[in-house]
């Protein structure tokens, strides 16, 4: 049975091979890309601070993000691609970085207190099958060694699990 640690890294790249670990090990042995999302999401929020928000969204007939299993207040349904920050990652299929999503061009505030923004695709032999959204209610809250971390616990996750959500 998997039991989260604290982590008390000195450093974000610490703090994220630490968590790495832990998702690895969260993960191990599961395939279902339902319940590693589940798990995932829980991991994330319960582990990093100053969040608010942290879950998946699945790409569904190509046009538009679905909900998946997340953590946090209900949540926008269907996001459009193009559309806010999960939409511009998915037509990116890159990650995007907010640090002010007040900022952003036609953001989405499913939660108005969300003031941050992480978006990492998640890409399945060379295709976006979806993304991994995290929200914070502090501007600035998230750097690029936020973003190398998530894209790796991103990585864990695709790794782990078959299918297509």
């Amino acid at each position: 049975m998997f039991t989260a640690q604290s982590i008390s890294a000195a450093t974000k790249p610490d703090f994220y091979s630490e968590l790495e670990t832990q998702l690895g090990a969260l993960l191990a042995g599961e395939t279902d890309e339902i319940a590693n999302a589940a798990n995932t999401a829980a991991l994330l929020f319960h582990s990093l601070p100053r969040l608010n928000w942290a879950g998946f969204y699945f790409l569904r007939s190509g046009e538009e993000l679905v909900l998946g299993p997340f953590q946090g207040k209900p949540a926008c349904v269907r996001i459009a691609v193009g559309r806010g920050v999960c939409g511009a990652a998915v037509a990116r299929k890159t990650s995007v970085l907010v640090q002010d999503v007040r900022a952003f061009p036609d953001h989405i505030a499913c939660d108005p207190v969300s003031r941050s923004e992480l978006v990492v695709p998640l890409i399945r032999q060379g295709r976006v099958i979806g993304v991994l959204d995290l929200d914070s209610p502090d501007v600035n809250r998230f750097d690029r060694d936020d973003q190398t971390g998530v894209e790796r616990l991103a990585d864990i996750y695709m790794e782990r699990s078959i299918g297509s959500a």
